[in-house]
């Protein structure tokens, strides 16, 4: 008995370490570097369109699916109002975007930088200005992403966001 049950640990240990040999983990913030800028001529109807663009600066494979999970930072590192939403609710699956060394993954947030939402009282000043945006990484951990231009997001800081895709070369 004791023989079977070390032949079945053994094929265990070798079936997950033939399966981790073979596909990428999740990526962690380690391993990305990342900002988040304004698409040139995406402003109409009071809103505007930045990219979160993600690159793996590791020197392994990982991954990313999904929505990005998104905190607005100010001055001092102090958090602000965020709320994503999907900009597409139901009607796209995810996809798993795999990053070989290198590689980089977008996702689109559309807001107003300046029409108030309800609640904030002043058009163009709505919330505090966002200078980074905090990343946390499917993987582990956080990184911060610079945001060019710095900006406001309105609307008690809602973003209708895109899912992860591989960025085009």
């Amino acid at each position: 008995m004791k023989a079977v049950v070390a032949i079945l640990v053994l094929f265990a240990a070798l079936g997950a370490s033939a399966r981790g040999s073979t596909s990428a983990g999740w990526c962690a913030a380690g391993q990305l570097s990342g900002y988040f800028a304004y698409v040139p001529g995406s402003a109409g109807a009071g809103n505007v369109v930045y990219e979160l663009d993600l690159t793996n600066i590791s020197r392994t494979s990982c991954r990313l699916t999904g929505l990005p999970r998104l905190r607005l930072v100010g001055l001092g590192n102090r958090p602000l109002p965020t709320h994503v939403i999907a900009a597409y609710p139901g009607q796209l699956t995810a996809v798993l975007v795999r990053l070989a060394p290198g590689a980089a993954a977008v996702a689109t947030a559309r807001f107003s930088p300046d029409v108030p939402g309800i609640g904030e009282t002043t058009i163009g000043a709505c919330e505090p200005i966002a200078y980074r945006l905090r990343v946390t990484a499917p993987g582990g951990g956080t990184l911060l992403a610079p945001i060019a231009p710095a900006t406001r997001v309105c609307e008690h800081g809602q973003m209708q966001l895109s899912a992860y895709s591989k960025a085009k070369t």
